[in-house]
């Protein structure tokens, strides 16, 4: 049986869970990360993630659609093509994208991981 499900983000409905810090840290500011699944199976993966101030090292390892609505961020992958992240930005990372992110300002996104 499958079912409906919603996350509410404002103030003092708190459901963000603490994931924990970034995999792979460059430098001494380690990022945080915390969010909220809405489903996950073996193919597919949405939800709702945050992330503070910090570097670090990026693999996609299936394909992501992003909608971030708050913060600053850039992502530069390896042959170095910079992706510039501000409120309101939709991204697309290919499977086996690989790089970097640096977040300038706390980052909030909704994904898709398919």
């Amino acid at each position: 049986m499958s079912y409906s499900k919603a996350i509410h983000l404002k103030a003092g409905y708190n459901q963000i869970i603490d994931w924990g810090n970034v995999d792979s840290p460059i430098g001494d500011n380690i990022s945080k990360v915390s969010g909220y699944l809405l489903n996950k199976t073996s193919n597919h993966e949405m939800g709702y993630w945050q992330c503070t101030q910090g570097e670090w090292n990026c693999h996609v390892t299936k394909s992501e659609f992003c909608h971030f609505i708050e913060g600053e961020c850039i992502y530069t992958s390896e042959s170095n093509e910079v992706i510039n992240i501000k409120p309101g930005s939709i991204a697309y990372f290919p499977k086996d994208w690989k790089g970097t992110c640096r977040v300038i300002k706390k980052i909030k996104k909704f994904y898709c991981i398919f």
